[in-house]
C-alpha cells in the first residue's frame, strides 16, 4: 500500500489529491484541496506569470507540501498546464518552486494533456464513441475517440479565465459579452477540419471545473436527488436554460447561485458561452459529464502502468474490485455470488423476460450487496444501498446504480422502503419497481447457494414446469445449509415469480 500525492497546476486553480494505491492496481481518493490561484490571470498582456498569481501559487505549494508530509505520501507527481506552458518566465518559476517547495513540476505539451484527460475518461467510463469537451482556466481541449482510440484532438489556446480577461469591457454588458465569445468560439471550431466530420452517434462528454458546477446547478434546480456528477446525462436544452440565467446576471448576484462556486462566479459565462458554441456547432442534444479528467488519468497510469498502452478493457468489473477490495468484502463469496446470480438471471429469463442490460444492474447489486456490512452487520442491506448510492462506481449510468441499490437493500427479506422509492421517481420509473423485486429476490437465493461462504453450490439447473421451479443444484459437499437458506425465499420468490420454488 502506498500513498501519492498529484498536483494540477492549472491556469484557474491548484489541486491536490492525495490518493491511496492497494491491492493488484487499484487506486482510491482519501483526500483532496482545492485553491483558487488563477496563475493565468492577466497574461495576455505579455506573456509573463505575473509576481502576485506566482506567489498566491507558492504559499499554495508550500500548503500542499506540507499535507503531504503529513498524511505518509510518499511520492508527489506534479503536472503544469496552458498558464505555465506557455509562461516565458516559466523556467524561473519552476526553479522557485523546486528551491522553495522541494517538488519538481512537469510542463505537460498539449499532447500529453490531452492524452491524460482522454485517459481519465475512457478508464472510468463506458461510452464506446465520445467528443470530449474540457474547459480549463487557460485553454480548451477536445479529444475525439473510437473504440477505445484517440483520432484526433485539438487544443485551443483560450480558456475559462483568459477568456474572461480577454473580453472584459466595462461597456459591454454581460449578455454580449458571452454573445461575442460564443461568436469568437464558433470561427475557431470552423478552423478544426475534422470537427465537421463527427459521426452522427458519438456522444458529448464534458469535463473540467465548469461542467462540475453546472451539474451542481442543476441539481439543485431539479432537485436531483443522486449526488453524484460522474456520468450524469445533462439535456442541452436545460443548459440553455441556466446559460440565459446566468448570463445576465452581474458577478456580486451570480455568486448568490446555489450549487455555483463563488470563486467561479466570474469566470462561468465564458465557459458556458464555449458550451453554447460546441454544442450548436456539432448538433449535441445532451452532454455527460464526466468528474473524471486529467488527474484520474494520472491516477489510473499509476495503479495500472499497462494503462498507458492500452486502456482498461471492462471498466465496471475494475471498479467494482475496487470497490469490493476497499469495503474489506468476502473477494471469493462476491465472486461466487455473481456466478450465481447470473445463472438464475440466464436459467429464469422466461419468466422475467427483461433484457440483457439488466445483468448489469444485477451484477452491481451481487457485487456489493455486503459492503454495508462494514458500517454494521445487522441490516447491513440498508448499509449496502447506501454504500451503493455513494460509491462513485464508474462504468454505470445514474439509473444502473439506482435500480442496483435497491435490488441490493432488498436481498435479505427487506421491503422497499416507498418513501425512498419515491425520492428517485426522477431516475427510475414505476415499472423498475418490478425489476428490482425480482431481481432482488434472484440475488437472495443466490446469496443464500453460498451460505457456508465454500462454494459448495458450484452451479444451478432451472426447469419451469407448470406452477413451479425447479431448481436442480451441482453441488461439491454437503448443501444442507445452502439448500435450506434458499428454500426461506420461497415466499417472496412466489410473490415476485407467481411461482413456487423448489430446490433439489
Amino acid at each position: 500500500m502506498e500513498k501519492i500525492g498529484i498536483i494540477d497546476l492549472g491556469s484557474n486553480s491548484a489541486r491536490l489529491v492525495i490518493v491511496e494505491l492497494f491491492g493488484e492496481g487499484h487506486f482510491m481518493v482519501v483526500d483532496e484541496i482545492k485553491e483558487s490561484v488563477r496563475l493565468g490571470q492577466d497574461m495576455d498582456r505579455d506573456g509573463f506569470l505575473k509576481p502576485q498569481r506566482v506567489s498566491e501559487t507558492i504559499k499554495t505549494l508550500k500548503m500542499f507540501k506540507r499535507l503531504c508530509d503529513t498524511s505518509g505520501v510518499t511520492r508527489i507527481i506534479a503536472v503544469a498546464t496552458a498558464a505555465v506552458r506557455r509562461a516565458k518566465n516559466q523556467r524561473s518559476f519552476l526553479d522557485e518552486i523546486q528551491a522553495t517547495c522541494g517538488i519538481r513540476v512537469n510542463v505537460l505539451s498539449e499532447e500529453e494533456e490531452a492524452t491524460l484527460v482522454y485517459r481519465g475518461v475512457i478508464n472510468s467510463m463506458d461510452i464506446p464513441k465520445g467528443i470530449i469537451l474540457e474547459i480549463g482556466g487557460g485553454s480548451t481541449k477536445i479529444v475525439y475517440y473510437n473504440r477505445r482510440t484517440i483520432l484526433h484532438y485539438a487544443t485551443m489556446p483560450f480558456g475559462a479565465v483568459t477568456l474572461t480577461d480577454l473580453f472584459a469591457d466595462d461597456g459591454v454588458d454581460p449578455k454580449e459579452q458571452t454573445a461575442k465569445i460564443e461568436e469568437f468560439f464558433t470561427e475557431q471550431f470552423k478552423k478544426i477540419d475534422w470537427l465537421s466530420e463527427l459521426e452522427p452517434d458519438v456522444q458529448m462528454i464534458g469535463v473540467g471545473g465548469s461542467f462540475r458546477n453546472l451539474y451542481k446547478i442543476n441539481k439543485v434546480v431539479r432537485k436531483y436527488p443522486l449526488d453524484t456528477v460522474h456520468n450524469y446525462s445533462f439535456a442541452v436544452e436545460d443548459f440553455n436554460s441556466i446559460y440565459e440565467m446566468v448570463r445576465v446576471l452581474d458577478v456580486e448576484k451570480r455568486k448568490r447561485i446555489r450549487g455555483l462556486s463563488p470563486a467561479r462566479a466570474d469566470i462561468m459565462p465564458a465557459a458556458m458561452a464555449i458550451i453554447r458554441s460546441f454544442t450548436a456547432y456539432i448538433g449535441a442534444e445532451n452532454f455527460v459529464v464526466s468528474g473524471s479528467g486529467l488527474r484520474e488519468g494520472i491516477m489510473v497510469n499509476q495503479a495500472l502502468p499497462l494503462t498507458v498502452e492500452r486502456p482498461i478493457s471492462d471498466v465496471l468489473t475494475y471498479s467494482l474490485n475496487t470497490l469490493v477490495k476497499y469495503y474489506g468484502c468476502d473477494q471469493k463469496h462476491v465472486e461466487h455470488v455473481v456466478h450465481l446470480s447470473i445463472q438464475l438471471f440466464k436459467q429464469l429469463r422466461v419468466l422475467h423476460k427483461f433484457p440483457r442490460q439488466y445483468l448489469k444492474v444485477l451484477k452491481i447489486a451481487a457485487s456489493l450487496h455486503d459492503s454495508g456490512a462494514r458500517i454494521k452487520y445487522y441490516s447491513h442491506q440498508k448499509h449496502s444501498w447506501y454504500t451503493i448510492l455513494n460509491s462513485g462506481i464508474y462504468g454505470a449510468t445514474h439509473r444502473e446504480i439506482v435500480l442496483a441499490a435497491f435490488v441490493a437493500g432488498c436481498h435479505r427479506k427487506e421491503d422497499i422502503n416507498q418513501a425512498d422509492w419515491v425520492r428517485y421517481r426522477d431516475i427510475v420509473t414505476e415499472e423498475d419497481l418490478d425489476v428490482v423485486k425480482k431481481l432482488g429476490v434472484l440475488l437472495r437465493i443466490a446469496e443464500s447457494l453460498d451460505r457456508s461462504r465454500s462454494s459448495v453450490v458450484a452451479g444451478i439447473n432451472c426447469d419451469v414446469l407448470g406452477d413451479s421451479v425447479i431448481m436442480k443444484t451441482e453441488i461439491t459437499g454437503d448443501a444442507a445449509l445452502e439448500v435450506r437458506s434458499a428454500m426461506s425465499a420461497n415466499g417472496e420468490f412466489k410473490r415476485a415469480f407467481h411461482k413456487n420454488l423448489e430446490i433439489l
